[in-house]
């Protein structure tokens, strides 16, 4: 899928501005981000994102890949029942994603940024 070049030249010019700043890429632009632009989804990076869909969006996708990690680690030879592995990654996921939220927005207040209909790539 082709992503909106309008909306990929603002992505390129956001990294380019925060590494100026000394934001790592992995933060201005995480892997799970840069494969959902890939795959054509003009998802706003997460420093101009929410506390509550950052939360949602990293605790998810956390709790889902922790929770195959756990599967095929452990869970499937304890034979653990669904229900104790589904409330594990809702308590991972939720964690996690609360401690990521609480750094997105940590960084975002520091850096003052604008939301993201107003970011010009240089503020």
């Amino acid at each position: 899928t082709v992503m909106n070049p309008e909306f990929e030249h603002k992505i390129q010019a956001m990294r380019a501005h925060l590494a100026t700043r000394q934001i790592a890429a992995g933060v201005a632009a995480p892997p799970f981000w840069r494969l959902l632009w890939k795959l054509g989804i003009p998802l706003r990076p997460p420093l101009f994102l929410g506390f509550v869909p950052l939360a949602l969006l990293c605790g998810g996708f956390f709790a889902v890949l922790w929770g195959l990690v756990m599967y095929l680690a452990s869970w499937r030879a304890q034979a653990t029942p669904l229900p104790t592995m589904l409330l594990g990654m809702l308590i991972a996921g939720a964690l996690f994603g609360t401690i990521m939220a609480t750094v997105y927005r940590r960084h975002a207040r520091r850096l003052q940024l604008p939301a993201w209909r107003h970011y010009t790539g240089t503020h």
